[in-house]
């Protein structure tokens, strides 16, 4: 076993690496790269629409490009990371996501962008195992509910402080300084990794070629089927392909998976409540949240008339809330265990996206502010002890890839949520759209606004942004609706307390 104390066996009473606090800096610098820049880009979409003459289809394989290609290589990423060394493997994703990072802010066409997000979402594919993997095998089991509460911390300041900095470059530069955010970021982690992070790995086992394809494609047809599924129909002869290769793929993954000596994936997880309850509940999560960022960013900019500094600003109670619900939810975990936090931190969202459904086109300030402040308070609470509670259960040789299946469903979550919500949105905008109105107008609030500013119709865009704020208030409610199934799932199969270390679920 290379490394060090990073990469012990369960069970294994090794001394804690001294190095590990530092190594935890590291492993949220990995983490924030992924949420700085996706959340950035969601401030960047109407400079992108603008500026890159970018029409709807195009901003949202902008942004789903990246969702797909990630969520498609997550398993075989997790099983490189165990295989070849989890640190290695996570260098080499920072690498590819700050250079594709640096091209992005040069391109000039929507199809540019989109390929420069594709490389992205390979690196990011080879980050995010990783980076959960050697959390889980550097902190024991008393000192990992905090290093998780830090981790998730962080990445919520990511996720709000992010919009805030990309509006901020937005405003004084082009949109594609936001992908400048990113190389710093990338070039600190490669360097304190390389100087702090020792090596850690599985143990040998054989490739498995097999398992690696059949996930990849399933995976990935999955996500394309939930992306195209809203736009098509069922109607569509490539989408209804799309959904038969994921069926078979992944029915075959499984079939594969189950069978062979030595897995790729180990799918006997999925017999301990804590990883299914945690999986699912984050998954349907993820499908609840699916289109909040983005769908806050347009009414704040495009309805209530920020600017792209301000929009960042109104995420501040959210990522305030949220940071200080991950303080307490690491002191109350120990006494309350992972089952009552997720639980109760899922129901105090629901109420976040119920206030947020009931938000108008005039709403002020303070009445956004507390829709955002309930929400981040909720997700402070539930996330973390959410993900402490499945990656409690995984065994330290399976880190990579456990947490990479973890990583894979909340990705197909947040594909699905787009999606749905995605669909929603825009299907309950076109309908509260005048038959009148110009065709083009009709598409989404962007063009619609546009065609208002071309023809002085100010009654347009007064409509245009009244029907955009009825058609959000339809999605919130979904989303909340998703997040109350999580909390009753995570109800019924988390344990009150979750096992004191690791475990096997099953002997090979």
């Amino acid at each position: 076993m290379t490394g060090s104390a990073v990469a012990r066996e369960p069970g294994a009473q090794t001394r804690p690496d001294s190095r590990r606090w530092l190594i935890l800096i590291v492993l949220c610098l990995s983490a924030l790269v992924l949420v700085v820049d996706n959340m950035a880009l969601s401030v960047a979409v109407p400079a992108l629409t603008r500026d890159l003459h970018a029409g709807a289809q195009d901003i949202q394989w902008i942004l789903d490009s990246y969702m797909l290609v990630f969520a498609g290589l997550l398993l075989t990423a997790g099983s490189l990371s165990d295989r070849f060394g989890r640190r290695r493997v996570m260098i080499v994703g920072l690498t590819l996501f700050g250079c594709a990072s640096a091209g992005a802010s040069l391109v000039e066409t929507p199809a540019q962008l989109i390929i420069a997000r594709v490389v992205m979402g390979i690196g990011g594919a080879l980050i995010m195992p990783s980076t959960l993997s050697i959390l889980i095998t550097v902190f024991d089991a008393e000192e990992r509910r905090t290093a998780m509460a830090v981790w998730g911390a962080v990445s919520m300041l990511g996720l709000v402080g992010s919009p805030l900095l990309g509006g901020e470059l937005i405003s004084h530069c082009s949109w594609g300084a936001i992908f400048l955010i990113n190389i710093p970021i990338v070039i600190l982690a490669v360097v304190a990794a390389l100087v702090l992070m020792p090596e850690s790995t599985g143990p040998w086992r054989r490739p498995d070629p097999l398992g690696a394809l059949l996930s990849v494609t399933g995976t990935t047809a999955l996500v394309w089927t939930i992306i195209e599924l809203p736009r098509n129909g069922i109607h569509s002869v490539a989408t209804v392909a799309a959904a038969a290769v994921s069926v078979l793929a992944l029915v075959g993954f499984v079939t594969w998976e189950t069978t062979t000596s030595e897995p790729m994936v180990p799918l006997n997880l999925f017999r301990d409540r804590d990883f299914t309850g945690g999986s699912l509940a984050l998954t349907l999560v993820q499908i609840g949240n699916g289109g909040l960022m983005l769908a806050l960013t347009q009414y704040l900019q495009s309805v209530r008339g920020y600017s792209p500094t301000a929009a960042g600003l109104a995420f501040v109670p959210m990522a305030v809330a949220s940071l200080l619900a991950n303080t307490l939810g690491a002191k109350l975990g120990v006494r309350l265990g992972s089952r009552t936090l997720t639980v109760a931190g899922l129901s105090v969202m629901a109420a976040g996206s119920a206030v947020l459904a009931v938000l108008h086109a005039d709403s002020s300030f303070a009445r956004i502010a507390i829709a955002l402040l309930v929400f981040g308070a909720g997700s402070g609470l539930a996330l973390p002890a959410a993900v402490t509670a499945l990656m409690g259960v995984v065994p330290a040789e399976e880190a990579g890839v456990g947490s990479a299946l973890n990583s894979t469903l909340s990705q197909a979550g947040a594909a699905l949520g787009v999606a749905i919500l995605g669909s929603i949105l825009s299907s309950r905008f076109t309908s509260g759209m005048p038959e009148s109105a110009p065709g083009t107008a009709r598409n989404s609030l962007g063009e619609a606004l546009g065609v208002a500013a071309r023809t002085g119709d100010v009654s347009l865009a007064d409509t245009a942004q009244h029907a955009f704020t009825t058609a959000m208030s339809v999605s919130f409610r979904a989303g909340a609706v998703g997040i109350v199934a999580a909390a009753i799932l995570a109800n019924v199969l988390l344990r009150s307390r979750a096992p004191a270390t690791p475990h096997r679920i099953l002997p090979r």
